[in-house]
């Protein structure tokens, strides 16, 4: 067994359980991509056991505390059924569910998420990659499907040194003489009330945004609770919020007035939310799609003189690492004084970073300051994160990526 010997004092993460450990951390030690090595304080006492990936700044990902673990098949096939039983206990309204979610489930570099009767998984670091069949066949063991789809194609594998990785894993074409076209890309499933679609070989992530399931659910009760009319969905994407708030209006009788602005930059993408809209029995006319850029069109709005009851600010992800902070930080600080301005006295904005750069903490900072530069004041109504099935836990705070604020203007 290869072992990583740390330097003096760097094994004091390690002994609150963070499973990180970065190359500046390491004395000596090293070892094959993905393989098993032993990891030791400078004084020779054992760490962990952990996955080590020659090419990240992160060196090697912990699969384990306990010495007396073996890192074998058992251990991932255990680890999948805890995860998987896990959502069990969990509150998802759906049959989009995130059944593995990395470091937060002990499996570092692995997500994996079930629509309906298809898994579809990321391996993103060198040891999931070592254990993927292992690791694919566990999946299907404990979800009783035959069906499971590679979304391996995050940038973050560059990192770690692997080509990206698409493609059905199991339950695939067959073959000459079988079933040459495989199963279905284009997947249907329910949220909350909702019926939405996507294309798992095409989407963003593994296909769909499941980590804002309950956050489209609060906006669907805003907009019925305070009767909004006129809606502004940015970055919209497939339009998730956009159905959010056409079902609020709904529920509240206002949907024979009421109106929802969805802008994004992908064409494909604004045409599968104009189908969302129709799929879920709501009147084409109460809905309008731009494709364009969200900065632009919200200074053009300003410049009109339009005014927005709500409006959704869910961007793509500005700050990937600290490092990228301050320059996302002007550009969340610019999206959001643009939106404030445009609320009318009372209206609420939903806005969001999906940034593991960006703390929450410096998230409410950006904000603050985009509502002093906008000369806009507003009440914190809720604090907004991933939905349960997207834990962050005790001991690895950066699962903690997505930050959302309710904050409805002051009159």
């Amino acid at each position: 067994m290869k072992t990583l010997r740390l330097r003096p004092g760097k094994e004091r993460s390690l002994l609150r359980r963070h499973p990180w450990i970065f190359e500046s951390a390491i004395a000596k030690g090293g070892g094959d991509s993905g393989e098993t090595v032993r990891v030791e304080s400078h004084e020779g006492q054992f760490l962990a056991w952990a996955a080590y990936s020659p090419s990240s700044r992160i060196r090697a990902r912990v699969w384990s505390f306990d010495e007396a673990q073996r890192i074998d098949a058992p251990f991932f096939i255990a680890a999948c059924a805890r995860s998987i039983i896990a959502r069990a206990r969990f509150d998802v309204q759906s049959d989009g569910v995130r059944l593995v979610h990395g470091e937060s489930d002990g499996l570092p570099g692995l997500i994996v998420d079930r629509y309906g009767d298809t898994l579809v998984a990321q391996f993103t670091s060198a040891g999931t990659e070592r254990w993927k069949d292992v690791i694919a066949d566990a999946l299907l063991r404990e979800t009783g499907l035959t069906k499971l789809y590679e979304r391996s194609d995050a940038s973050v594998r560059t990192l770690e040194g692997l080509e990206p990785a698409t493609g059905w894993l199991r339950g695939g074409p067959m073959g000459a003489g079988g079933d040459s076209e495989g199963p279905p890309l284009e997947l249907a499933i329910h949220e909350h009330q909702w019926r939405l679609t996507l294309n798992i070989a095409e989407g963003h992530k593994t296909g769909f945004y499941l980590d804002q399931r309950d956050s489209r659910k609060r906006f669907a009760d805003y907009a019925q609770r305070l009767g909004f009319k006129h809606v502004l969905n940015c970055f919209c994407y497939t339009g998730g919020f956009s159905v959010a708030a056409l079902a609020g209006m709904r529920a509240a009788g206002a949907s024979a007035e009421g109106h929802v602005t969805s802008i994004d930059s992908s064409g494909p993408a604004l045409e599968r939310a104009r189908a969302h809209v129709a799929l879920n029995g709501f009147d084409p006319h109460r809905a309008s799609f731009i494709d364009a850029d969200v900065n632009a069109s919200l200074r053009q709005f300003l410049k009109e003189g339009q005014r927005f009851d709500a409006i959704v600010l869910d961007p793509p992800k500005f700050a990937p690492t600290a490092a990228h902070a301050e320059r996302a930080a002007r550009a969340y600080k610019d999206i959001n004084r643009l939106a404030l301005q445009l609320l009318t006295p009372g209206g609420v904005l939903f806005t969001f970073s999906c940034s593991g750069g960006i703390s929450a903490d410096l998230f409410h900072k950006i904000v603050a300051s985009a509502g002093a530069d906008a000369g806009v004041d507003g009440f914190i109504l809720e604090r907004l994160g991933g939905a349960p099935d997207h834990p962050m836990t005790l001991e690895f705070p950066e699962g903690e990526y997505l930050k959302g604020l309710v904050v409805m203007r002051k009159s």
